[in-house]
């Protein structure tokens, strides 16, 4: 009941802002919300945790530098949550955004074979599906829901009416449902930096972390390839989205081989991701629990 009635009154408060931005316009509420969460972000997210997670990734990052690194991990936080009030905006303009590698996606734009997307929680981070379905590609993202029921309803609609239409809820159902998007030759993209139930434990950054198969396994399963995608804010608040090499199958005739492998690799390839630049990545998640 206490739960219930917190996530009744911060989705009102969340709603509020929302209103509030709509009409002081994406400029401005960048600014306010950048300065909002710098200065009250670490009464929502522990910081010790935070800056655990900087230890993991850089243990020889100094003290000047780690602030500076949170306190633009908080800017870029607060900017992509009024992000989503206007992503519509987006949706009608390529001018914030600028893609580059677009020579990886020959498998899936020429030949019209589905691939995995994977990705990590990196600046705002749905422009990467946006993208990708502005460019025709048949998608559907596999999506964790929010945990605030009266907020969820809202988060999915702006989703699928801006980002990607077809959404896919994260669970047992959900495979299923990736899986005969698949067959219909549509590729999938998720996101694979957060803990996991399933899955192993592989390592990211030297320590052993709840990692899943799932991507590895579609591609197996469909003999398709793995093509990470990244995505960073830049100084003037646009954004560059780089496609990767593609990861492939190394051993056919072993899939339990090569579903490690892969795992193993994708791994490596969000750990450079992250190392680039912390402060794009979402530090406040506990990836290591």
């Amino acid at each position: 009941m206490i739960k219930t009635i917190r996530y009744f009154f911060e989705a009102l408060i969340v709603y509020f802002l929302y209103i509030i931005s709509f009409f002081i316009g994406l400029k401005y509420s960048r600014i306010f919300f950048s300065y909002l969460f710098q200065k009250i972000g670490f009464y929502f997210r522990s910081e010790k945790l935070i800056i655990k997670n900087l230890d993991k990734i850089n243990s020889s990052m100094d003290e000047n530098l780690k602030k500076n690194t949170i306190k633009k991990m908080w800017s870029n936080y607060g900017k992509t949550f009024i992000e989503y009030i206007f992503l519509k905006n987006f949706k009608q303009s390529n001018n914030h955004i600028k893609i580059k590698n677009k020579n990886y996606l020959e498998t899936t734009l020429l030949k019209n074979e589905p691939v995995i997307f994977i990705s990590g929680h990196f600046a705002n981070f749905e422009l990467m599906s946006m993208e990708l379905t502005k460019m025709n590609i048949k998608l559907a993202t596999i999506y964790r829901p929010l945990n605030n029921f009266f907020l969820n309803p809202f988060m999915e609609y702006l989703r699928k009416k801006y980002v990607c239409k077809n959404q896919i809820k994260k669970g047992i159902k959900g495979v299923k449902e990736a899986i005969n998007y698949l067959n219909n030759k549509n590729s999938i993209a998720l996101m694979v930096d957060q803990r996991v139930s399933e899955g192993a434990r592989v390592n990211f950054f030297g320590t052993p972390a709840h990692t899943t198969f799932l991507p590895a396994q579609l591609a197996l399963k469909f003999k398709c390839q793995i093509i990470p995608i990244y995505i960073n804010r830049t100084f003037d608040d646009k954004f560059e989205v780089e496609i990767l090499k593609p990861i492939s199958c190394k051993h056919p005739n072993n899939r339990d081989k090569d579903k490690v492998e892969i795992t193993n690799e994708i791994n490596t390839v969000l750990e450079k991701m992250v190392a680039q630049d912390p402060s794009q990545w979402i530090l406040t998640h506990n990836r290591w629990k």
